[in-house]
């Protein structure tokens, strides 16, 4: 969010040196008619926060300028856009610099891309020895492995730990992709309604506002919003460097079964299955009408465990709940 704010002459302030003060939005500076080259009141709000009171308008000599909020970030040059009924400007960057380390973790929580390693801690550590500069980074950070474990509390066992977590996300299914970018009114249930109407990445970055609109519970802000990112150069760019790493950009999810076999059914994965990839298993429960979870809980209906299954089937075992293998979960699709 682009947050303007007043630049003055130094003054003293309730025992301090001030010479910026916010000005909050663009709705402020217009209701209090604040111009460049004003001579203001400014106070601390709360005793803590500078602030532009009022304008001194007797003090006007007609070289005043009005501000104008630019349609570009002046970070990183991406689109600023201002939705109906708010008062933000928002920068539509997905690798602006100003937002970078929130994206980045975003991006890898369990929700999004899920890279287990990767909270705040690390994602701080990785930006700040400009290992990364992006979310797509993270998929080539394998060929920086020296640089990596040279890092504070990193070493080679949670380097190599990180690194497989980041290679182990390729296959996830684009839902959690396009929930990991972050874009603005698309939450988790937005994403895995767009994995089931456009079988790739692509044919939705193709898509018109009006095509993506007729997307199940879409409105027209939301799918302006969808529009609006993927039209943006550091949109293209990362996506095209996501793909070159090999991440996957097809959905697993298309064309999903309203009333399938697993309708109502919530699943958790554990272990390594024989003949299917975590992704694809995950891919024929939506498809079938199915959910599939993180983690085992009460309203777990089955696990779907594999060889080398962790913790999850323990606790699974200690709620009694069914537990399946490969070939039963065949026999339940048909």
């Amino acid at each position: 969010m682009l947050t303007p704010q007043a630049a003055f002459d130094e003054v003293r302030l309730a025992g301090s040196k001030i010479k910026r003060a916010t000005l909050h939005n663009m709705d402020y500076i217009i209701e209090k008619d604040i111009r460049i080259g004003d001579e203001v009141y400014v106070r601390k709000a709360g005793d803590i926060i500078p602030e532009v009171v009022e304008v001194i308008k007797e003090a006007r000599d007609g070289n005043e300028r009005k501000y104008i909020m630019p349609d570009r970030c002046p970070v990183c040059g991406s689109q600023v856009v201002r939705e109906e009924g708010e008062s933000a400007y928002r920068c539509t960057g997905i690798d602006c610099p100003a937002k970078l380390f929130r994206s980045i973790v975003h991006f890898a929580s369990r929700d999004a891309m899920d890279i287990d390693g990767l909270g705040p801690a690390n994602a701080d550590l990785l930006l700040k020895n400009q290992l990364i500069s992006g979310v797509a980074d993270l998929y080539t950070l394998r060929e920086k492995r020296d640089e990596l474990i040279k890092l504070e509390r990193m070493g080679a066992k949670s380097a190599d730990n990180l690194l497989a977590s980041i290679e182990k996300t390729k296959g996830n299914n684009i839902d959690k992709l396009l929930f990991g970018f972050g874009i603005r009114h698309i939450g988790i249930r937005a994403a895995q309604l767009l994995s089931e109407k456009y079988p790739s990445v692509d044919d939705l970055s193709a898509a018109s506002i009006d095509d993506i609109q007729e997307t199940n519970d879409f409105g027209l802000v939301m799918a302006t919003s969808v529009n609006v990112f993927f039209r943006q150069q550091q949109t293209k760019s990362m996506i095209q460097k996501l793909k070159d790493a090999g991440v996957n950009m097809k959905s697993l999810t298309f064309g999903r079964k309203e009333g399938g076999k697993f309708e109502g059914l919530t699943f958790v994965l554990t272990g390594t299955l024989p003949s299917y990839s975590r992704s694809a298993a995950t891919g024929l429960i939506v498809k079938n009408g199915g959910k599939v979870a993180g983690s085992v809980s009460g309203s777990t209906d089955f696990v779907l465990a594999g060889a080398e299954a962790g913790s999850k089937l323990d606790k699974a075992e200690s709620l009694g709940i069914k537990i399946i293998n490969e070939n039963e979960f065949k026999i339940m699709l048909g």
